[in-house]
């Protein structure tokens, strides 16, 4: 049971880079680690203007507020990031032996992936927010493009983050499950033993052996045998 757990299967199989490739998981974090880059990168290329030509400092085109253009690119880089650890993880998932580092691996999925959807939740409210109170400028007009597509794309993110969160969950009540059922079959202690098998009709016998035939000493003169004299 140790090596097959947590939604990955004995420790030390061969990995195939094609199938891991097709797995949800894996099509997930891809996708969510491109949304990042569309998100840091729109906001870093396209989201510091000249708001016009009297005033050449460029200025964040979320409501020029400045904390909506840095928090954005924050999270999506910890994204970025992020999604590059969990990315090598999954690689190397399977060759985890051990079923508490797996557990370790599992629960520290399942927190980051839910520390990122709430993330970018904030990010989606705090943006969409300061880009409602935006006065659009011919300046800040030439970035309006990339503002919605840093909105977009962190709702969009939300929904995957909270699905990678959904499915490190399930991982974890699986693994849970296999551990309780293998401490079920074959006991908490490493020294229990196995119960025997009854032998013969199943009902033990308290009876004692009985001494084989023939083996008790004859009597010297049994009843009813004279000995002839001659």
């Amino acid at each position: 049971m140790e090596g097959a757990s947590f939604g990955a299967g004995r420790a030390g199989a061969a990995i195939d880079p094609v199938d891991f490739l097709k797995q949800p998981q894996t099509l997930l974090r891809v996708t969510t680690w491109i949304f990042s880059i569309v998100v840091f990168g729109s906001i870093v290329n396209e989201c510091y203007v000249n708001k016009d030509s009297q005033h050449p400092e460029l200025l964040c085109i979320f409501n020029e507020n400045e904390s909506a253009c840095s928090y954005g690119i924050a999270v999506g880089v910890i994204a970025f990031f992020g999604c590059i650890f969990f990315f090598v993880l999954d690689l190397h998932f399977q060759q985890i032996s051990s079923v508490k580092d797996r557990k370790r691996a599992v629960l520290l999925d399942l927190g980051f992936s839910g520390f990122l959807a709430f993330l970018w939740f904030v990010a989606f409210c705090f943006l969409a927010n300061q880009w409602q109170r935006t006065t659009l400028t011919r300046g800040f007009a030439q970035g309006a493009d990339a503002a919605r597509a840093a909105i977009t794309f962190s709702f969009f993110s939300i929904i995957i983050w909270v699905v990678l969160a959904l499915r490190a969950l399930q991982r974890y009540r699986l693994g849970t499950d296999m551990s309780l059922f293998a401490t079920e079959q074959f006991g908490a202690e490493p020294s229990a033993s196995y119960p025997g098998y009854p032998g013969g009709s199943g009902v033990e016998s308290s009876e004692t052996y009985q001494s084989p035939p023939f083996s008790e000493s004859l009597e010297a003169n049994p009843k009813g045998y004279q000995v002839p004299a001659y």
